[in-house]
């Protein structure tokens, strides 16, 4: 997967945002406000992209025991995110379902109203 394909992808869901509230390098995407995708540009330049991905608690314990390259999240609360290093051992299938899991998760979490403003849009 490459920067263009993980933008395009996460941009193609409903109601998403780009935004870099923390500094010119790290691209954060969110639904509804919240933040369900974040990953650093320099990293993707430098040829070692990773993304911080909102993920189930124990489906995250699974993920990181079957891959060394899914890890608990970068700066993140370590129990509901991962941190997955992209074009190494994960496919980009399971990359593209692994943001689906986590845009769900965010997108489920807002309320019902809010849920409501974005099926409009």
């Amino acid at each position: 997967m490459n920067l263009e394909n993980f933008y395009e992808y996460c941009l193609s869901k409903k109601g998403v945002t780009e935004h870099f509230p923390f500094d010119n390098d790290a691209l954060v995407f969110k639904v509804g406000g919240k933040i369900f995708a974040l990953t650093s540009l320099e990293k993707w330049e430098l040829g070692s992209p990773g993304i911080n991905l909102k993920c189930d608690p124990d489906r995250a314990l699974e993920l990181r025991a079957e891959y060394e390259s899914i890890n608990s999240g970068f700066h993140m609360n370590k129990k509901h995110w991962n941190t997955v290093l992209v074009n190494l051992e994960v496919s980009d299938a399971l990359v593209s379902e692994l943001i689906d899991h986590s845009y769900a998760l965010v997108y489920n979490s807002l309320t019902k109203k809010i849920q409501e403003e974005i099926s409009k849009l």
